[in-house]
C-alpha cells in the first residue's frame, strides 16, 4: 500500500450536470472515499482543477488575455479546494488548504515544508491556485507537488475516462487501452491524457502515475492498494 500520494483531480470531474459548478453529492462520495483511504494509514494530498467554472484556455476565447485568463482558472481551483475541505472536515478529516497565490483570509500559502509536516501529522493537504503562474496547468501543478512532498506516486483520477488509449475511445471505438505506457510515450504519440510539461517533469523525476477513472466508487482505494486499474504510467 502507497504510504504518501499525491491525487489529482480535475475540475469536471466535481460538476453538476443541472447548473455547473459543483455538485453536493459528488463532493460528499469523493470526501468518504478519501476518508477511507486516510485511515488506513495513507498521506493524501490533492490538487484540483478549476475547469468547473472555468479554463484559462476557454476564457481567452472570449477575449480574456490568456495570462489574466490564467488567473482566473486559479482562483476558480481556490473555490474547489474550499468545497472539498467542507465536505472532508464535515466527516472529520482533518483538512488544510495551501494557496500558491497568497489569501491569508482564507487559507495558508503554500510552504512545501509546513505540507509536509501537515501529511505527517495525518492531515489531508489540498494544493490550490495551480503553481500561482500563469501558463502551467494542474496537471503540472500536479507533477511539480508530488515531487517537492517526495510521493510515491500520482493518482490521475480522470472523469468518466478509466485509462489511458491510442485514441479519443469516444471517438474511435478501435481506440486501444494500455496498461503500461511510459511518459515518453505520451508525449512522443501525442496522447494528451496529461500534458507535455506534466509528462516530461515525472519522467525527469521518475514519478509514476495511476490514470484511473474517478466516476467509480472505490477506485481510490484499489489505486492505493496497488491493484491492477487503469493504466500505470512509469519512465521506462
Amino acid at each position: 500500500m502507497y504510504k504518501r500520494v499525491l491525487l489529482k483531480l480535475s475540475g469536471e470531474a466535481l460538476q453538476s450536470k443541472e447548473s455547473g459548478g459543483f455538485d453536493q453529492k459528488i463532493l460528499e462520495t469523493l470526501a468518504q472515499q478519501i476518508k477511507e483511504v486516510h485511515n488506513l494509514g495513507t498521506q493524501i494530498a490533492i490538487v484540483v482543477g478549476g475547469g468547473n467554472f472555468i479554463r484559462g484556455k476557454f476564457a481567452e476565447q472570449f477575449g480574456v488575455e490568456r495570462t489574466q485568463a490564467d488567473y482566473m482558472g486559479m482562483l476558480a481551483t481556490v473555490i474547489n479546494a474550499l468545497a472539498i475541505q467542507s465536505a472532508l472536515e464535515k466527516i472529520d478529516v482533518a483538512t488544510r488548504v495551501q494557496s500558491a497565490i497568497p489569501m491569508d483570509k482564507v487559507c495558508e500559502p503554500y510552504i512545501y515544508r509546513r505540507a509536509i509536516r501537515h501529511l505527517e501529522k495525518e492531515r489531508v493537504v489540498i494544493f490550490a491556485a495551480g503553481t500561482g503562474n500563469p501558463y502551467f496547468s494542474t496537471d503540472t501543478t500536479a507533477a511539480l507537488r508530488a515531487t517537492e512532498i517526495n510521493a510515491e506516486i500520482i493518482l490521475m483520477a480522470k472523469n468518466g475516462v478509466d485509462g489511458v488509449y491510442s485514441a479519443d475511445p469516444n471517438v474511435d471505438v478501435e481506440a486501444m487501452k494500455y496498461d503500461k505506457i511510459s511518459h515518453m510515450d505520451i508525449i512522443n504519440n501525442g496522447l494528451g491524457i496529461i500534458d507535455v510539461t506534466a509528462a516530461s517533469m515525472c519522467h525527469e523525476n521518475d514519478m509514476d502515475l495511476i490514470v484511473f477513472n474517478i466516476n467509480e466508487y472505490g477506485n481510490i482505494k484499489k489505486a492505493i492498494n496497488q491493484e491492477e486499474i487503469g493504466t500505470m504510467v512509469t519512465r521506462k
